[in-house]
This record gives C-alpha cells, sequence and structure tokens, in this order.
C-alpha cells in the first residue's frame, strides 16, 4: 500500500513514523509512504497557495488550483478509482471510526490532503473523493489527524501485526476487556480470579461479560449501532 500526505508542512512528519508499528511495516515493505509539498505547486516565484476569502473575513484561504495541481500530481494513473481515495481532513466531513479505517487498509493508494489556515477553497470538494473529521474540535491544520488515520490504516495492513491481532481490539464491535499483568497485587487491587485458574472458556465468557459491561457504561452509543 501507498499513503501520499499533501501538506504544508512535511517537516512535522519526520518523528510519528520512524517508530514502533509503522515504521516496522515500513520496513516490510507492506507500505510506503511519501509526502507532498504543497508549497512545490505555488503561483509564482513566490510560491503563493493562499489568498485572502472573498467576502471578507479573518485568515488566508488555501487556493483550490494549487490544491488540484497537487493531487492530479500524487494520483497513480494506473490505478483505478476503486483502489485509489483522495481524502480531504476537514472538521466537516464524516467522524473517522475503526469501520473507515478498515475501509481505507484495502486501498493500494490513499492520498491524505490536510487543510490549513482557514481552510481550502469550497469547490476543492469537486477533486476529491470524500470528508474526513477525527472528531468535534477544531486543530491548526490537517497534519496531525493524516498521523492519526495513518496510523490506524497501516497496523490493519495485513501482515503489519501477528494473524488475528486487530480481531479482539476496541470497537470490534464493543470495546475491549480489560487486561491485567504482574503484580497479581498491587496496593490493595488485585486481578479477577477467573484469570487466574487456567480455564479459557471461563475466561472467554468473563472477557466477553467485561467488555459489554465497559461498553454500557463508557460508550453506550456504541450499542445503539
Amino acid at each position: 500500500m501507498k499513503i501520499s500526505i499533501l501538506t504544508l508542512f512535511p517537516q512535522m512528519f519526520e518523528g510519528p513514523f520512524n517508530y514502533s508499528i509503522v515504521k516496522n511495516a515500513i520496513n516490510k515493505k507492506l507500505v510506503t509512504i511519501s509526502f507532498v509539498n504543497l508549497r512545490d505547486f505555488g503561483i509564482g516565484p513566490h510560491k503563493i497557495v493562499d489568498d485572502k476569502p472573498y467576502g471578507g473575513g479573518v485568515g488566508m484561504v488555501l487556493r483550490v488550483d494549487v490544491v488540484e495541481k497537487a493531487i492530479e500530481s500524487t494520483k497513480d494513473k494506473n490505478l483505478s478509482a476503486k483502489s485509489q481515495k483522495v481524502i480531504l481532513l476537514d472538521p466537516r466531513g464524516k467522524t473517522f471510526d475503526q469501520k473507515k479505517a478498515k475501509q481505507l487498509a484495502r486501498l493500494k493508494h490513499l492520498i491524505l490532503v490536510c487543510g490549513h489556515y482557514e481552510g481550502i477553497d469550497e469547490r476543492i470538494a469537486n477533486f476529491v473523493d470524500e470528508k474526513i473529521s477525527i472528531g468535534d474540535f477544531i486543530l491548526t491544520g490537517g497534519e496531525i489527524p493524516a498521523m492519526i488515520i495513518t496510523d490506524s490504516v497501516v497496523r490493519l495492513i495485513t501482515g503489519t501485526l501477528k494473524k488475528k491481532a486487530t480481531q479482539i481490539e476496541s470497537f470490534s464491535p464493543y470495546l475491549e476487556y480489560p487486561q491485567y499483568t504482574k503484580p497479581r497485587l498491587y496496593k490493595n487491587y488485585s486481578v479477577s480470579k477467573v484469570l487466574l485458574l487456567g480455564d479459557h472458556k471461563k475466561i472467554e465468557e468473563w472477557r466477553k461479560k467485561a467488555s459489554l459491561a465497559y461498553t454500557k457504561k463508557l460508550r453506550p452509543d456504541l450499542l445503539k449501532k
């Protein structure tokens, strides 16, 4: 799989993908991650990428012609529309979740477009496949959401993690059951006895009940889905 991230600040990504699971996936050649600097497609000798909004307002808006050229330059002309998607990171988009992560992990090429400043000219919607938000809050730009989406997608690529490792995680379909390790007793807090008996059937039953109880208490909205 290939992931291309279109951004004004590629230097922001120097650290997050150089460690842990994403780094392992890159080393295994399961994924390649590239960064496209929007400034390279800027207008004129000063590489202008933004301008004042029509109608007035605070801040600057990224130009549609600049971003659209970057998108077209990044697309793999040998791939079909089904295997390649352009995602605009936008607080007005559909909220990102595990189901969407699984869908994106099946692509051959994922293009993430990071907005910045006061956003991108609205006409960019005609040149992307969909808009995604990571939650109901505002960030400075789309770079951090791009990191989050990339991490969640890469770990789902076949071969990145051990087989079946992602089948028992949170949101599949409930919150994950609680996990414990040594010491068995810590400051009067102990581990559930059922986990210590070696009865795998009872352990499985306990985990299912705990998972459902956690979901009811912390995320009842998941049960409504």
